[in-house]
């Protein structure tokens, strides 16, 4: 039985709103190259969202420049994030999936900076959407 989420769309549906790559990597489960993402090297101040759904994920002030080519974060918002064994290529790993939709994110292993949480969000540029605090709606800044 595969597990409910709170926004649920067919295949179909995903494919109609999501781009050819958004949708390979958030739904086939797949992977942008490295260093050729839009928010590997951005650091303004703000929010990132799941792309497919919008549920905020990851704040600005959690980011930080790990040097492996994809976004990095020490920490996800708390609930936003599930976590799922991931035994694929011959390794074991921690794949991050948006809570709200179910959407890949990317990984997140344990190598991340020791001065806060030792965690490091590995995660597809193109899984997120960047929102400044201008963008917010009124009340969320």
């Amino acid at each position: 039985m595969s597990k409910k989420y709170s926004i649920e769309k067919t295949e179909e549906d995903w494919k109609k709103e999501l781009s050819p790559e958004e949708y390979r990597v958030l739904r086939q489960k797949g992977t942008e190259y490295p260093y050729t993402g839009e928010y590997n090297l951005h650091f303004k101040n703000g929010d990132y969202h799941c792309r497919a759904c919008n549920a905020k994920l990851f704040e600005s002030d959690h980011k930080f420049e790990s040097g492996c080519g994809w976004p990095s974060f020490d920490q996800a918002v708390e609930g936003a994030i599930e976590y799922i064994r991931d035994t694929s290529h011959g390794m074991i790993r921690t794949e991050t999936v948006c809570a709200n939709c179910g959407s890949h994110l990317g990984h997140v292993f344990d190598d991340g900076p020791r001065d806060t949480t030792g965690q490091r969000y590995c995660i597809n540029s193109v899984s997120i959407d960047f929102k400044a605090p201008q963008d917010f709606p009124k009340g969320e800044e």
